[in-house]
């Protein structure tokens, strides 16, 4: 399987491909449809796998990637139900030492997940819109 584009950008995954057309599959919506060779290029530089990988939302794919490990996960939840914290807060509150903690709020400013904020006059952090978008698509009536 390869990625092609078509002539205006849109990426698609080539799954067959004939002598004048190819069947495509669109990764946003997984629908397939022919489209005639001429139309389209090589997508050169993107795996067919990272190309798939954009059915799921932008925010989504943002938590997915950079979340390790459960725990890392409840904080951004947390986050999300309670909303900003002081980051004195956070270090009370939470089962997790002082530099783990740092870590993780470090990997999330860096995926533009959380922003530092000013909470209650002091120092803390807050979900990013994106964040706060991929959250509402991941969260809900999850089994336990």
């Amino acid at each position: 399987m390869r990625t092609v584009r078509d002539e205006s950008g849109r990426r698609y995954l080539l799954v067959k491909r004939s002598s004048d057309s190819s069947l495509v599959r669109d990764p946003r919506t997984g629908e397939e449809r022919y489209v005639e060779n001429d139309r389209l290029d090589a997508a050169d530089g993107e795996s067919p796998l990272e190309t798939s990988a954009r059915r799921i939302s932008s925010p989504v794919r943002r938590i997915l990637t950079a979340v390790p490990n459960e725990r890392a996960l409840g904080l951004l939840v947390e986050f999300y139900d309670r909303g900003p914290l002081p980051a004195r807060s956070l270090v009370s509150a939470y089962d997790l030492c002082e530099s783990d903690l740092h870590g993780l709020l470090a990997e999330f400013r860096a995926a533009g997940l959380i922003e530092e904020r000013t909470v209650a006059g002091e120092r803390g952090y807050g979900l990013t819109g994106t964040a706060q978008d991929g959250l509402a698509s991941l969260v809900g009536d999850a089994e336990q």
